[in-house]
């Protein structure tokens, strides 16, 4: 919200013309009415080498991103050109999947940009690849560096087009990537941990699996200086080869290795043998990856009563949770006393901040969400988001007095606003610019309640943008009980379907005899 004020702020001093000295990120927020056709290009390519994450995905904020970089590059059909998808960067990320085929072979080294493909792009991906008519030739043909080059589009690779690679080739890849990953002291990016984690997977399922012997571990067992080797060991060789007690000395270095979920299971099995009466809370910190294994009733049993614990234990570093994990680990740590800060809330993130029950949300001092930064609560009840307004305009009331600011904190909250806060935003006498996006996540029944001169006030520079959105049906039910004339005369943006005022007096109809 403060890189959407700044970038207003910017374009109302006309200085969208001297982009070139704005930060990339700052240029997604700038309004497209503002960029000059003639530099156009150099804008759009500079913006994408910005974080899009700054933007949700389909936003309309983000499709109008997209819309003014192909209308300004001239894209007319699905077909884009090499020059084209250069000047596009990240952006190609948010283009239909149907793009991949028709650019051909050139999209593929812009999609290497993109954090992460749908799953209908990665479809259209192998589809592309298995033609074998790109630079890559066909999978059955490709060898190590052919899967190295492929950087991280290996991780859209699907089985059709893995099962096409030789195993001997999978296997080198495997191998190659893992043994960097080691001898650089895991420190590389996190993509490439994905990637070597993605991989592994898809080459254990093509390994036969070992018969539990006797015999014990086949090979030597897994000690500190060797824990690395786990790496190479599949799932029945780790049960027989790494013990509890080495595992628990070694838990945080062996869950930095490239291992699979089966393997990841079977570390679980023997943290939960080293603690058969519930692991202590000291221990729960250091679960990390291994904790997202663990069931909700398995959670409820869990002695989560610090802050410190229920940080640990949500940090991003350990992957993604599951809705009803959070939810059942929060309520855990409630019941236990705990309360939730400002940092704890930026670590659950407004998505499972929405899965805690009224009450719960109820507990959350109004000082924390001062502190918590931005939380997207679009995925809350409307109850929810209301109960979350109201705590937002206690913690934020100091700045009441100076709308601007006041605006650029409230903002992700506003999606609970009653209509009447609504009004003394509109009335303020400055100016907010309230962006579309916020407008179309306003409460539609307290929407309805605004009228055509708050509307107006409330988005300010931003109003020729509801002129896009009229068929949104938010907007068409908005405008329906509006006068017509009133819609033509204050905002002048040619919205129609508005109350049509009476021209004269109607005949009444004769009876028939």
């Amino acid at each position: 919200a403060q890189l959407s004020c700044l970038a207003r702020l910017l374009a109302a001093k006309n200085l969208t013309a001297d982009f070139g000295s704005f930060p990339p990120d700052l240029l997604l927020f700038f309004p497209p009415s503002e960029v000059r056709a003639g530099t156009c290009r150099e804008f759009y390519a500079r913006a994408s080498r910005g974080n899009l994450d700054l933007l949700p995905r389909g936003s309309f904020r983000r499709t109008r991103l997209l819309r003014g970089a192909l209308t300004c590059l001239g894209v007319r059909g699905s077909r884009l050109e090499p020059q084209q998808l250069g000047s596009l960067g990240a952006l190609v990320c948010d283009l239909e999947p149907g793009t991949i085929p028709a650019s051909g072979p050139a999209i593929l080294d812009s999609l290497k940009l993109c954090p992460a493909l749908t799953g209908a792009q990665q479809d259209a991906l192998n589809a592309l690849l298995l033609t074998g008519d790109t630079a890559y030739g066909d999978p059955s043909s490709w060898d190590l560096r052919t899967l190295q080059d492929l950087g991280p589009l290996v991780l859209a690779l699907n089985q059709t087009t893995l099962s096409l690679v030789a195993e001997a080739v999978r296997e080198d890849f495997r191998r190659s990537t893992a043994a960097a990953y080691s001898s650089q002291g895991h420190s590389q990016p996190e993509k490439s941990l994905i990637l070597l984690r993605a991989f592994a997977a898809a080459s254990a399922a093509s390994h036969p699996r070992l018969r539990r012997s006797t015999d014990g571990c086949p090979s030597e067992p897994i000690t500190a200086s060797s824990i690395d080797d786990i790496i190479f060991l599949s799932p029945e060789e780790l049960d027989l080869c790494l013990s509890n007690d080495v595992l628990l000395e070694n838990l945080e270095a062996v869950q930095e290795l490239p291992i699979t979920t089966e393997s990841s299971m079977i570390l679980k099995k023997k943290v939960d043998q080293l603690f058969p009466s519930g692991i202590p809370e000291e221990q729960l910190k250091r679960l990390g990856l291994l904790s997202r294994l663990y069931t909700e009733q398995e959670i409820s049993q869990w002695s989560v009563t610090s802050s410190d614990t229920l940080s640990a234990l949500l940090s991003p570093s350990g992957g993604e949770w599951n809705d009803s994990q959070v939810q059942q680990l929060l309520s855990r740590y409630l019941a236990l006393g705990g309360s939730l800060t400002g940092p704890l809330l930026q670590e659950i993130g407004g998505k499972h901040l929405c899965n805690l029950r009224e009450e719960q949300i109820q507990l959350i001092p109004a000082e924390a969400l001062r502190t918590a930064g931005q939380l997207d609560i679009s995925l809350c009840s409307q109850a929810k988001k209301e109960q979350l307004y109201r705590k937002a305009r206690e913690a934020f009331a100091s700045l009441a007095s100076t709308p601007g600011p006041y605006y650029c904190r409230i903002q992700p909250y506003l999606c609970g606003a009653p209509a009447e806060d609504l009004k003394d935003l509109a009335n303020a006498g400055v100016a907010i610019n309230m962006d579309l996006d916020t407008f179309l996540a306003l409460n539609p029944e307290e929407l309805q309640k605004l009228s055509v001169t708050d509307v107006k006030n409330l988005l300010g520079e931003n109003l020729p943008e509801l002129k896009e959105a009229e068929n949104d049906p938010l907007v068409v039910s908005w405008v329906k009980i509006q006068s017509q004339r009133e819609l033509d005369c204050v905002l002048g943006i040619g919205l129609q379907g508005g109350l049509q005022e009476p021209t004269g007096t109607a005949t009444p109809a004769r009876p028939t005899t």
